[in-house]
């Protein structure tokens, strides 16, 4: 996987959503064919020998590679949504962010106990969004927990929210 070209292909947006902010958009790696096989292929080598039986894709950008990542390890895809969006009986987490207070849900029955989790997201901020969806995960009793992010701001440090049995992977790192 060429890094540079896939790091020079994120699209940055300031001052979204609010002021100060220093957006990294990823919808910029997908329309770029090329781009989307190899993070497809890069991460289909990082997790292929690690018995993954779920991979989780957290809302919204979570619901793109995921499903793909899930399709080549043979796993099923869970999604983790904002309130109001599942149907059924659901486990809830809060957390802070960066700008705000946010809420997300899982369903009680998308995971059997002893399973090996990947939860997979676009971006590694402050970790918030992560955290909370590995507290979602623990309340199913999981075998493993794999965490994974296309972009990681290692300056926030997000990485220090995660307990140490829980492995962190990015595949592009700004900062430090």
């Amino acid at each position: 996987m060429n890094i540079e070209k896939t790091k020079n292909a994120v699209r940055n947006v300031p001052d979204f959503p609010i002021p100060g902010i220093q957006f990294k958009d990823v919808t910029t790696l997908f329309k770029d064919s090329q781009i989307l096989k190899e993070l497809t292929d890069g991460l289909y080598e990082m997790y292929k020998d690690k018995g993954i039986t779920k991979v989780i894709g957290i809302e919204s950008r979570g619901f793109i590679m995921g499903p793909l990542l899930a399709e080549r390890l043979n796993a099923g895809f869970v999604p983790i949504r904002k309130p109001g969006k599942l149907p059924a009986a659901v486990f809830e987490e809060s957390y802070e962010k960066e700008y705000g207070v946010d809420t997300i849900q899982i369903h009680q029955d998308a995971i059997n106990k002893g399973e090996i989790i990947l939860l997979h997201d676009d971006l590694l901020a402050t970790g918030g969004t992560m955290d909370a969806a590995v507290k979602l995960v623990k309340n199913f009793y999981p075998k493993k927990i794999y965490v994974n992010f296309l972009i990681e701001l290692e300056d926030l440090k997000g990485r220090e929210a995660f307990p140490p049995e829980v492995q962190v992977n990015s595949i592009i790192k700004y900062g430090i």
